[in-house]
């Protein structure tokens, strides 16, 4: 790298929704000589993902709350670059941009203060999606130029990533420049040039986040807009040309505001009044509004003709809804009865005593769920819970199971009146959000394949899956319950709305931490496991790739070479072919107790309490196993092929809780062996579990029912024992021994 970089790279902000790290490792596969990259990484998230590249990134740590203005003031008093191009952390550089725009910048006079680039823009929909600033910066020509003779390229999208400037210049008027109001930067920057360059070539990537993940815009950020324009267009008093298009753009966005943001009435008539009253006053002479319906629109808002102009919008929008009835009117035909009972429902008042319960799909009393309605029953027994059962599946319940079945009518009452609706996975599109309700989704388990959007760039997993369905459900959540940091994270970037992350363990981990040695002994025996054997429990997860299910092991022979003094727990119905008979070696040793098939029992924690150890491959059960300190063992025979086609957050194989087998006769090598529990298991196992029990210590539900059914202040919540103060549930070698 030369004495004095050609071009400073200014990575700044935090790591929203995981999207830093993509950026940064597209910076680092491609160094260029004469570039420097600076982080100013945001919070711990931010900094750990930056830290991976040093010594190559200059890293510049800040705290978690730290505003964009003062993120990018941080990266730029770094900098040593002549020109500076700010990237926020959530943001992208398409291939090959930080070269383009340091040679392009290397030629510039120095006149110049600003390139100005084009973009891509990216949604959680699609990627690389071109912008209409291409054709205009064409148009403007590469040579630099003056603004007042191209007042149009006030026009491009204000992002301060769209525009490169020089360092002195940013430092000369740097005051300005420094605001949390990116447009009003992006302007601004262009205001105070002497002289500006267009690059007509994509040279950043804008990232739209979710609305619906972002805090809500407050009524005073929506009247800052006006008061934006009017700043702008003090600074362009005395340059005709310049004000001219400054005020069509205040105009435009002041109308663009108003009809789409969805505001409560009152912010509406305000903002309404401020707009109308800068249209009126900053208008320059001898301006002309358009024709057509653009010029009814402005010259409604000039006269301040609130009512009039809802009225326009009402007749636009009554077209528009008569021809959406006749699409839709056959789809809602069928669902009349059920919706009319619905609506009755929802007009009654929401009930604070009442909770609706469900897990799996409505399986039955189980996971998460099941854990904080029993800590539900101990801490606020007023509040009565009802489940959501199939109808196969109720003559399972305990006795005294409240329950509905999906789709009669109790079933649409109880869902419209509750005030609480928890849920390890998602409750019917129909169901409503009322104001006033709860809802709490628990999950179940800790994600190593890729979920929700995540599953995108995956056909494999993304097949059948109605992602803007999902994300209407997704935008219900209250509180997203989350086992560790890991799982938080993931979830923020997969689920992205408004929810708040509980981060207080999985409740249904709980009974890892609070059962006993009679505990233990007890679901052995109910199993059948004779005292002394080796229990191994084997859950092997589905592939989203296989149209029916593969075998991956040979259970016969792996039973015949761990002996008879080992019992394998088998969670899944691997033996059966449809509704055909297991085969001769496999009853056999099912009629020995060998083998013994587990894929119905339920709760899946008492199959762990039970194991000695655990083999599985890619199931999230190995999260949960991993409390009870025992052993783990990763048969991972088809991991390139899950990895590819389903998509993960981290290599399995680098990071394991256990020993790995990358095929049958390496499994059985380990567990005939001492690998299966030696020193460098126990080592992997125990940096696997202060990474993935991060927040497991037999408290969790506790801390869910006292923050969402009572009330309590997440600060006076039980706190989270550290991982190495904990004590597991005795294995069953010391249960049987105690």
């Amino acid at each position: 790298m030369s004495e004095t970089p050609d071009l400073s790279v200014v990575v700044h902000g935090p790591n929203v929704q995981d999207h830093l790290p993509a950026l940064l490792d597209s910076l680092a596969s491609h160094p260029l000589p004469g570039t420097e990259v600076i982080v100013a990484a945001v919070g711990d998230w931010a900094r750990e993902a930056a830290e991976r590249h040093t010594p190559a990134f200059t890293v510049v740590p800040l705290p978690d709350g730290a505003r964009d203005s003062a993120a990018r003031s941080a990266g730029a008093a770094r900098a040593t670059g002549r020109w500076l191009h700010f990237v926020h952390a959530k943001d992208g550089l398409p291939p090959g941009a930080p070269r383009t725009v340091a040679e392009h910048t290397a030629g510039l006079p120095g006149t110049v203060d600003v390139l100005l680039l084009d973009h891509v823009r990216s949604t959680w929909r699609a990627a690389g999606l071109p912008s209409p600033d291409g054709p205009r910066l064409a148009r403007a020509g590469r040579a630099d130029l003056a603004l007042d003779d191209r007042p149009a390229l006030l026009g491009l999208a204000p992002l301060l990533g769209n525009r490169a400037v020089r360092a002195g210049f940013w430092r000369t008027h740097e005051r300005l420049l420094t605001t949390d109001d990116e447009p009003f930067a992006a302007l601004v920057a262009l205001l105070l040039a002497d002289r500006v360059a267009c690059l007509p070539h994509p040279a950043y990537e804008e990232r739209r986040l979710r609305p619906e993940s972002l805090p809500p815009v407050t009524p005073e950020q929506r009247y800052a807009l006006v008061d934006r324009y009017e700043t702008l267009l003090g600074l362009a008093a005395d340059r005709p040309a310049v004000r001219g298009a400054l005020y069509d753009l205040m105009v435009r966005d002041c109308l663009r505001t108003f009809a789409r943001a969805g505001m409560p009435d009152d912010v509406a008539r305000e903002f309404f009044r401020r707009a109308s009253s800068a249209v009126r006053r900053l208008r320059p002479e001898e301006h002309r509004s358009p024709a057509g319906l653009e010029g009814v629109r402005r010259s409604l808002l000039a006269d301040g003709a609130y009512r009039k102009y809802r009225a326009l919008q009402a007749a636009n929008h009554g077209r528009r809804g008569v021809r959406s009835a006749v699409r839709t009117g056959r789809r809602l035909a069928g669902n009349r009865l059920r919706t009319l009972q619905y609506r009755r429902a929802l007009a009654r008042p929401v009930d604070p005593h009442l909770a609706v319960f469900s897990a799996y799909w409505a399986r039955g009393v189980a996971c998460n769920p099941a854990a904080i309605a029993a800590k539900l029953a101990e801490l606020a027994p007023s509040i009565h819970p009802v489940w959501v059962v199939t109808a196969a599946n109720a003559a399972l319940l305990p006795p005294g199971t409240d329950h509905v079945v999906p789709g009669t009518r109790r079933y649409w009452e109880v869902l419209a009146r509750a005030k609480y609706l928890v849920n390890n996975v998602n409750f019917p599109d129909a169901v409503v959000k009322r104001p006033g309700t709860v809802h709490l989704q628990t999950h179940h388990g800790t994600p190593l394949k890729r979920m929700g959007l995540d599953q995108l760039p995956y056909p494999a997993a993304a097949r059948g899956l109605d992602f803007p369905a999902l994300l209407e459900r997704v935008d219900r959540w209250d509180f997203s319950v989350s086992a560790n940091g890991h799982t938080t994270r993931m979830w923020q970037r997969a689920y992205p709305s408004r929810h708040v992350s509980l981060d207080h363990g999985y409740p249904r981990n709980d009974v890892y931490y609070t059962a006993g040695a009679a505990e233990v002994r007890a679901v052995r025996e109910r199993l059948g496991i004779p005292p002394g054997r080796r229990a191994i429990l084997y859950a092997p997860t589905h592939r989203d790739y296989e149209a029916g299910w593969t075998p991956r092991l040979d259970l016969a022979a792996l039973a015949a070479d761990l002996g008879e003094e080992t019992v394998l727990l088998v969670r899944a119905h691997y033996f059966y072919d449809g509704a055909s008979a297991p085969s001769a070696p496999l009853a056999g040793l099912r009629r020995t107790g060998r083998l013994i098939d587990v894929s119905s029992y339920e709760p899946v924690e008492e199959l762990c309490l039970a194991a000695d150890a655990l083999v599985t491959d890619y199931s999230s059960i190995m999260f949960d196993y991993a409390n009870l300190d025992r052993p783990i063992v990763v048969h991972a025979d088809d991991w390139e092929t899950y990895r590819t086609t389903r998509g993960v957050y981290f290599d399995l194989m680098a990071e394991a809780p256990g020993p790995v087998a990358r095929s049958q006769a390496e499994l059985t090598e380990i567990l005939t062996t001492d690998a299966w529990h030696d020193e460098r298991a126990a080592k992997a196992r125990t940096a696997f579990r202060r990474r993935f029990c991060e927040y497991d210590d037999g408290r969790a539900a506790e801390r869910v029912v006292r923050r969402v059914f009572l009330g309590e202040d997440e600060r006076t919540l039980p706190p989270v024992l550290p991982v190495e103060e904990r004590t597991p549930a005795p294995s069953p070698e010391e249960a049987t021994a105690s």
